[in-house]
């Protein structure tokens, strides 16, 4: 299929964006998206509806704080949506929003330094508007690069995140192959499934190498969250992230995703939620907790009959409100 036009509509949308203030944003926004425009963002900006409710709570409050802020997309595709939510075409694009970082953000103190907002980006196109959109951003990142440490130490590294190590992640062009991707990307999933090990008793078919050697290549690249950090090769990704993962949280409910899509060998997926988990003490170094939903970006890129990286995005600060940790208003009741 032809997913130019919609790429064309969201390039746009960015094109405008770059020049908002916190005073036309709402305008700007309202130019290429539906009037009853659905916007899904993380904690704590959640579910919006139009232009006018989505400039309110996420972008005129982020353009006060950032100035000169400029979009550095490292990953930009289209696709058919293939899962449970809107069907149609969706347009991704995954980078950093950088900005110099000159007043308080959701309690978080200036620093006057570049800061980069991790981001990754769902746009749902249709008769040449942006009818449906989620914006995942890495605000525990943001707070990292000011100074602060509101999680316990990570099992990863914390970085700035790179985009592809191939530099072929911007498919403004048509490119073939994304119906390769998406089958190596259930392939894996299902693999997840088969080996999770979350019932009472439940023993994996294999081990955790000879599960990701499946689908993964052995010098595997996770770009993690914050607060749970990236990874590099199968081994340490068993180490610092999986193995953490399936010790120390419990009951496992999937609930499927909202859009999934891929071109060329690049593809992903958002759910809103994918996962409910029950933490049983020691996850992120946190306490034994309720159960909980994860909502979660997976965005891959797939070399040759493998893949090769993975950058994850996780509504962390969501995840722990729902578990009685509000991490904002703690830095608020901290008077920062």
């Amino acid at each position: 299929m032809d997913f130019q036009d919609a790429k064309a509509v969201v390039l746009a949308h960015y094109e405008a964006l770059a020049g908002a203030t916190p005073d036309t944003v709402a305008e700007v926004l309202a130019a290429r998206t539906a009037p009853d425009w659905h916007w899904r963002g993380m904690h704590p900006f959640y579910e919006q509806h139009g232009a006018a409710a989505v400039a309110e709570s996420f972008w005129a409050p982020f353009l006060t704080a950032m100035s000169r802020v400029q979009r550095r997309p490292d990953i930009f595709f289209a696709g058919t949506n293939v899962a449970g939510g809107r069907p149609g075409t969706w347009v991704v694009s995954m980078g950093h929003l950088m900005g110099l970082f000159d007043a308080p953000f959701l309690g978080i103190p200036p620093t006057g330094k570049i800061t980069m907002l991790r981001y990754a980006e769902f746009n749902c196109v249709a008769d040449g508007k942006i009818v449906e959109t989620a914006l995942f951003c890495d605000l525990v990142h943001f707070m990292h690069q000011a100074g602060l440490s509101p999680l316990p130490p990570q099992t990863g590294q914390h970085l700035i995140q790179p985009g592809p190590l191939t530099h072929d992640g911007l498919l403004y062009d048509p490119t073939p192959g994304g119906e390769e991707t998406l089958a190596l990307i259930d392939r894996m999933i299902g693999d997840i499934a088969a080996n999770s090990n979350t019932g009472p008793g439940a023993t994996p078919r294999e081990t955790p190498q000879e599960e990701l050697a499946r689908c993964w290549h052995d010098d595997m690249l996770w770009w993690g969250p914050d607060g749970i950090g990236a990874t590099y090769t199968i081994d340490r990704y068993i180490t610092q992230h999986q193995r953490p993962f399936r010790k120390h949280l419990t009951n496992r409910v999937f609930h499927g995703h909202q859009a999934k899509l891929a071109e060329g060998n690049y593809g992903g997926f958002f759910g809103w939620a994918n996962l409910t988990v029950t933490p049983l003490g020691g996850y992120m170094g946190l306490p034994k907790g309720e159960p909980a939903d994860m909502r979660v970006v997976d965005i891959y890129r797939r070399d040759g009959d493998k893949l090769a990286e993975n950058w994850i995005f996780i509504d962390i600060l969501h995840f722990l409100d729902m578990q009685g940790l509000n991490v904002l208003n703690r830095l608020k009741d901290m008077h920062i």
